[in-house]
């Protein structure tokens, strides 16, 4: 089954082909940090607007680049939700409107279920059950995965999710959005030990997280090196590190009390801040302790992309999932809600 995958759930524009016997096909993604990184943080009107004008173009470059024409598909797959309601909307309505055209099903797809599912597409994909640590700018959670669309959640950030602090003291260090980069470029030039930010919530039972008062503890330790004169360059990289270091820290503790919890060998990490070589390196040594072993979806799916999306739709369609004949979008929408497979994909078993 051939399926066109749409991703417009907020900044970034991706469009993918996914063949259920020949993997993924091609792939294209557009970037709007430059549309949105003079206004610090992302503008939904601006995002919707560009959507609008890339996505079409882009589902043309896929089709070329995997030598496919429109009969040749056979189902498309949107983003339906969490998102910005008004650039989900744009994928849905090309979405349905593409499949209509072409006379295929189409299905929306959860944002979160695709970056759960990204490391399927690798060449070595995990096999169920496992714990996954969905980590990006708008979650932060720990879920026990049985299966696509079995999801137990196990824990998630009872404030900001982990990618949102990284931007917001990025914002407090004069750092231009997205914040996540720039913190871990600056923060391989801090040193070490110059401050010991906390691990928050990490000494109380549970697997939920918090970040509000690490970023607060980021602003009052600003604000000290200030009284002292002006906030040099080391200090900022200092800080940096200090507070990428308490962050890593805190997802490795819970990711391991996790594990233990659940007595699983596997954890996946996928969202755009799985992507933080500082937070890889420091998982893989921890799960090696557990006698277990870590997952993630390549670097170029780790941010939102079209790939993840035709993965998860193609699976949920080959099942026989289909949209009714209304679209629907949902910017807020729990995982746990969606319905389980009757038969799973890679190395899963028959329900």
């Amino acid at each position: 089954m051939l399926v066109l995958g749409l991703e417009t759930s907020c900044d970034e524009t991706g469009v993918a082909l996914y063949d259920t016997q020949r993997g993924l096909l091609s792939h294209a993604l557009f970037s709007q940090v430059d549309l949105h990184v003079e206004y610090g943080g992302v503008v939904p009107e601006l995002a919707s607007r560009d959507h609008v004008r890339k996505t079409l173009p882009l589902v043309e470059q896929v089709l070329k680049e995997a030598g496919c024409v429109a009969a040749d598909i056979d189902g498309v797959a949107y983003t339906a939700g969490p998102g910005l309601a008004g650039a989900l909307l744009v994928g849905a309505t090309l979405a349905r409107a593409l499949a209509w055209g072409w006379r295929v099903p189409v299905l929306g797809v959860h944002h979160m279920e695709g970056h759960l599912l990204a490391p399927m597409l690798e060449e070595d994909p995990p096999q169920f059950p496992f714990v996954a640590l969905l980590v990006s700018g708008g979650h932060t959670q720990l879920v026990r995965v049985e299966g696509i669309g079995r999801y137990r959640l196990l824990g998630e950030s009872l404030d900001d999710a982990a990618g949102e602090a990284f931007d917001k003291v990025a914002k407090m260090l004069g750092l231009p959005y997205p914040g996540g980069p720039h913190i871990a470029r600056m923060a391989q030039l801090g040193a070490a030990g110059r401050f010991d930010f906390p691990r928050p919530m990490v000494n109380r039972p549970g697997l939920d997280f918090s970040f509000s008062g690490l970023k607060t503890h980021t602003l009052n330790t600003i604000a000290d090196c200030r009284r002292e004169g002006e906030l040099s360059e080391q200090d900022r990289c200092d800080i940096a590190r200090a507070f990428e270091e308490a962050v890593v820290a805190t997802l490795v503790i819970k990711c391991r009390r996790a594990l233990r919890q659940e007595n699983l060998k596997t954890l996946v990490i996928a969202g755009g801040v799985s992507a933080n070589t500082n937070l890889r390196s420091a998982l893989q040594a921890a799960v090696v302790k557990e006698g277990a072993r870590v997952f993630y979806p390549a670097p170029m799916f780790c941010t939102d992309n079209g790939a993840m999306i035709a993965y998860a739709g193609a699976q949920r369609l080959q099942a026989g999932q289909v949209d009714d004949a209304e679209a629907r979008v949902r910017p807020r929408w729990p995982m746990e809600e969606l319905p389980p497979l009757p038969v799973q994909g890679i190395g899963a078993e028959v329900a």
